[in-house]
């Protein structure tokens, strides 16, 4: 299979290093030396569209379980879900025993814990899935009220996109090194070890698609390579959940 590198030669017909990929080449390896999380940049974004209080909440997709405490912190349950055995393992190592959380180690494309629930989360997980029936079943489990907040990754399409992704590669290292303090680390985070797909629909496609099935969804396209979808259940005759 042709790659990038093939079609693109490194060198001029003189022998001399061609300084883009040179420069591409030296900011991955900054990139890879000082990792840190795009996904947790969006948590204090997520955390304010929630209630102070409320009773149930459900993270799919949670990984290492980083979202799920701060959930802990205002919900009476909160269950995490991710098909990673091993980092559900050290999700549950990482959560302190008194914490109102259970993980559960499933597949969400064919199922998910019955609800309902009063918030739904779902942080760079939805494009591993199939979209349509998961923001349906989505739909299905979360109470009257209730929210249900998505962080995802669309395919890039189009100008604004590539004005957003170059920002993005101009501002990564930057905060890379201001996260980690100007020093290289020795590990990424937990957080970055899950398996990784390149999204296949665009930003239009996903709007599209989910506002026909969550009537009154707000998306937004986001920098690093995210957009945030926000959506409110119709309240019941009790009023909005976590009231």
């Amino acid at each position: 299979m042709t790659t990038r590198d093939d079609r693109t030669p490194r060198r001029t017909p003189d022998g001399t290093p061609r300084p883009v990929p040179r420069l591409l080449d030296a900011l991955h390896r900054f990139n890879a030396a000082h990792p840190w999380d795009h996904n947790a940049r969006y948590h204090p974004w997520l955390l304010r569209q929630l209630p102070r209080r409320f009773g149930s909440a459900l993270d799919v997709g949670c990984g290492s379980g980083d979202l799920v405490r701060l959930l802990a912190r205002r919900a009476r349950a909160v269950r995490g879900v991710d098909a990673d055995a091993d980092i559900v393992a050290l999700a549950r190592e990482s959560t302190p025993a008194a914490a109102p959380v259970a993980y559960t180690v499933a597949d969400a494309s064919r199922g998910l814990p019955a609800g309902p629930y009063d918030v739904i989360t779902c942080v760079a997980v939805l494009h591993h899935l199939p979209f349509a029936e998961t923001l349906a079943r989505f739909r299905r489990e979360l109470a009257p009220g209730g929210t249900l907040v998505v962080v995802g990754c669309a395919r890039a399409s189009g100008a604004v996109d590539q004005v957003l992704g170059l920002t993005a590669v101009a501002l990564n290292p930057l905060l890379g090194w201001v996260k980690n303090r100007g020093r290289p680390a020795p590990r990424p985070p937990a957080s970055m070890t899950a398996r990784t797909r390149d999204p296949e629909m665009t930003f239009a496609e996903i709007s599209r698609a989910a506002r026909r099935l969550l009537p009154g969804a707000r998306l937004r396209r986001r920098l690093f390579w995210r957009y945030t979808l926000l959506w409110r259940a119709p309240a019941g005759p009790e009023g909005p959940a976590g009231q």
